[in-house]
């Protein structure tokens, strides 16, 4: 599947996405059948152990990305851009976008920011690198913005509408809606010719994306938005438990 493909799923289809960062889930999780794998600068975050996902590099989203896609050859695969690597200039945007492109294989790059960003989003796609946007709440920005929701006061949904628009006739494929008012989301939806993918941001977006840790229940303190779908942690606990147990009775 390419972006003008992924365009077309909305309206037909609800998207399913999740975050990923490795070989083996991306193989895991190709089979399971999903639609996307965003490798998320939120490795910084569940990889690494870092408070925000400022400190993650260009050379670590390359090496995620690629065992990524190589894990998963079949699926649409979304790498993002780190705090820094496109906010510099449009040539160190072009520069640095390309290479992820072309050292993983992956099949679009994903940005933060919402208007002010658009004239980047328009350069990167005149020169085939496929963009998906990503507005409301952006990690990257969380030390000036904070990581509460979106689109509460008017002045916001405006600005929240207006961004949408903006990337959207700059020629991002998809949009990524994080932690918003629902309401305001599905106005962003219905706005938009191109797919939503909402994380915290109601139902009625075209799809929906979760950091895999968090899918998992592995995760500490996962947002209140994000639901688990099992206890991975608990779940591990208690196969160390039995493990410990082999081990020390010279059943192994």
């Amino acid at each position: 599947m390419n972006a003008t493909q992924f365009k077309k799923l909305k309206g037909s289809k609800k998207i399913i996405m999740l975050t990923c960062y490795d070989f083996s889930f991306a193989s895991a999780l190709e089979e399971a059948g999903v639609d996307a794998l965003l490798v998320g600068d939120s490795l910084g975050n569940v990889v690494q152990g870092k408070e925000t996902t400022l400190p993650v590099t260009l050379d670590q989203i390359i090496y995620h990305t690629e065992m990524v896609k190589r894990g998963a050859p079949n699926t649409f695969v979304v790498a993002d851009m780190p705090f820094l690597s496109y906010q510099i200039s449009v040539e160190e945007a072009l520069r640095n976008c390309g290479q992820v492109m072309k050292e993983t294989n992956c099949d679009a790059v994903k940005l933060e920011g919402g208007e002010e960003v658009a004239h980047l989003v328009r350069r990167l796609t005149e020169v085939g690198i496929p963009v998906m946007g990503h507005i409301g709440v952006t990690p990257q920005s969380a030390k000036l913005m904070g990581y509460g929701k979106r689109g509460k006061d008017i002045s916001d949904a405006e600005y929240l509408k207006r961004s949408a628009k903006a990337l959207y006739e700059a020629g991002a494929f998809s949009l990524v809606l994080e932690n918003m008012a629902a309401t305001l989301a599905k106005e962003i939806t219905e706005l938009v010719q191109i797919p939503t993918i909402g994380i915290g941001a109601g139902p009625e977006c075209d799809g929906q994306v979760l950091v895999l840790h968090d899918f998992m229940g592995l995760t500490k303190d996962r947002p209140p938005f994000a639901k688990a779908y099992f206890d991975l942690r608990a779940e591990l606990k208690k196969a160390v438990s039995s493990y410990k147990n082999d081990v020390e009775q010279g059943k192994l």
